[in-house]
């Protein structure tokens, strides 16, 4: 059996569960002796009322008062307990689901922010936020539900099973003969459940990220009048989710239905064969009225509890569901992680090489890079020009491994960025991409993602750095703005030099600019540019661009096209060379 079908057995799942029971033993042991002592209560009943009824069928005499009030005080002080007892399971079990929720939400964050660039390029993230929320929602009640039903129903059919034999062996027999068929039916019903609950997870999270999608994209769909293409989209994505919802209310109505059914059984197997052995026919066994009225209440106690347990069924699948589908997410290995003797960078001066480097993406099978070779010196600023597809990003991308070589290495100060812990590599690298990304909360907060711990001063004075400084005290509440869902109450020259001032925070000797000024009108291109420079000052730089007069005045221009780099020089020596630098210049500079 291979690990994936191991994964999804639900032996294998509660397996997996288990674990995060440890921190709260103590509290699931206390929740397991209250559960004891509700169903001792329960089972104790029927026999008082044996008792009393048995006493009273005796004659008046033998039903005293003293019988009855010791009866009575016995039973009071059964709901007493039963009470307390009651309230822990419901407060502090419930609580001890919650924790445990937390703990696997916790859990699941820390692994996604671990796991490799190359999983969210193939997966949605309205799919990974169903996961992390809704998925975990039904683990509260599984992880407090789950050991508590079955423990009750286990010591209930024990328990009623010897009660009950002391009574009438036969009679016993033929009722928890019926017990197994409801078992059998009830294995049935759970597996088409939970291959439904399967279904309607992945749907959710397909209709999470088409909502995601669309209300994100509500500009764009606004601005092609596309309002009533969305509408249908999402109707689709709805009437499917419907059908799956549809399918297990049949399958809940069958399943509930056939258990009725058992119980009818199990309840006119009692009645009748009691009845008939209340009749004293010669070789039958023989029953009290005393013994008939306690098995009729011990068979409610035990009918009650098994239909518990088959309510429980749907509520079970739930949480294994939740479960599987975070133990999907937690057994996703990430591609890029820390080597055993990883050791930490430490000071960097900021000398790059790339050494026979190769690359190509996992869906794809021919090469970005091919045996690429370059020598970035300290402090020296490269600009990467050519033709879309070349490489460029893919070059700066591997540098803070968001991606993983192929073939080859890549030093920084001749340490070979594998064998140096991750933090520590992305830590003294900055990045200005052309999408800037700006979370949600004020302009204050945005820039202190470079330092978390940065001062009012050190904030300030990192805007003013990126010439931020006035347009930001120009804001209705100045650093503490709130700047919208990814910055949208920003222009885009705005955001830029939020992120360029976060990087002046942060302070890494290795930076990566790309297309940085891509997307900016001519004004917004000029100041960003101006704080560029001052970022780049004393820095080993790499320049992404396509618009050519914002790297004229780079150490080092590299033509990198499908064949590698074909050119390298200053942007003078690349025009008087007169090849593909020259010519994308001129093009460049004729539109």
């Amino acid at each position: 059996m291979g690990k994936n079908e191991k994964k999804k057995g639900t032996g294998g799942l509660i397996r997996r569960f288990l674990p995060y029971y440890k921190k709260y033993q103590w509290i699931m042991v206390l929740d397991l002796f209250c559960a004891a002592l509700t169903t001792v209560c329960e089972l104790i009943l029927p026999m008082i009322v044996r008792e009393i009824t048995g006493a009273a069928s005796e004659g008046g005499a033998a039903l005293t008062w003293t019988l009855i009030l010791v009866s009575g005080g016995v039973y009071v002080l059964l709901r007493v307990i039963d009470t307390a007892a009651n309230y822990f399971m419901t407060s502090i079990g419930h609580i001890m689901g919650t924790w445990i929720e937390t703990d696997m939400r916790r859990d699941l964050f820390s692994h996604l922010q671990k796991l490799s660039f190359s999983y969210y390029d193939n997966t949605k993230v309205g799919t990974l936020m169903s996961r992390i929320t809704t998925d975990l929602f039904d683990v509260t009640e599984f992880a407090h539900h789950c050991p508590e039903e079955f423990f009750i129903a286990g010591v209930k059919i024990i328990g009623a099973f010897i009660l009950l034999c002391t009574v009438n062996v036969p009679l016993t027999l033929f009722v928890f003969a019926v017990i197994p068929v409801i078992l059998f039916a009830s294995a049935y019903f759970r597996r088409r459940m939970r291959n439904n609950f399967r279904e309607s997870r992945q749907q959710i999270g397909e209709l999470n990220s088409q909502i995601e999608d669309s209300l994100l994209g509500i500009r764009v769909t606004r601005s092609f009048a596309k309002e009533r293409l969305e509408e249908e989209k999402f109707a689709a994505g709805n009437r499917e989710y419907l059908r799956i919802k549809t399918e297990r209310y049949r399958i809940m109505g069958a399943f509930h239905s056939s258990t009725r059914l058992f119980d009818g059984i199990m309840y006119i197997v009692v009645v009748v064969l009691g009845a008939i052995f209340m009749m004293g026919i010669e070789g039958l066994p023989s029953i009290t009225p005393a013994d008939y009225v306690a098995y009729l209440m011990f068979v409610s106690t035990l009918l009650t509890s098994i239909r518990r347990i088959v309510e429980f069924s749907e509520q079970f699948q739930q949480g294994i569901s939740g479960i599987e589908r975070f133990t999907e997410v937690m057994d996703t290995e990430p591609e890029i992680k820390d080597a055993p003797d990883a050791t930490e960078l430490g000071d960097v001066e900021g000398r790059v090489e790339f050494c026979d480097v190769s690359f190509h993406y996992e869906t794809e099978t021919r090469d970005v890079l091919t045996h690429l070779n370059l020598i970035v010196n300290p402090g020296e600023n490269i600009a990467l020009v050519g033709p879309s597809g070349g490489g460029k990003t893919t070059l700066c991308s591997l540098i803070p491994r968001f991606y993983e070589v192929s073939a080859g290495q890549i030093k920084i100060d001749g340490k070979d960025i594998q064998s140096v812990t991750l933090h520590s590599l992305r830590d003294r690298i900055g990045v200005v991409a052309q999408d800037v990304y700006l979370f949600s909360g004020s302009v204050r907060e945005n820039i202190a993602y470079g330092k978390i711990d940065a001062t009012d001063a050190e904030i300030r004075e990192a805007a003013r750095m990126a010439g931020a400084d006035a347009f930001i005290e120009d804001l209705p509440n100045g650093y503490d703005t709130y700047v919208g869902e990814r910055g949208v109450k920003l222009s885009g020259g705005q955001k830029q030099r939020i992120s360029i001032a976060r990087l002046f925070l942060k302070n890494p000797p290795i930076l990566i600019l790309d297309e940085a000024t891509s997307a900016l009108d001519n004004e917004s291109e000029r100041l960003v540019q101006e704080s560029l420079e001052k970022l780049a000052k004393g820095r080993t730089t790499f320049t992404i661009a396509h618009r050519l007069t914002t790297v004229r005045n780079a150490d080092r221009i590299l033509v990198l096209t499908e064949n590698g780099i074909e050119e390298s020089g200053t942007h003078a020596e690349l025009l008087a060379k007169g090849g593909i630098y020259s010519e994308l210049y001129r093009m460049y500079s004729n539109l």
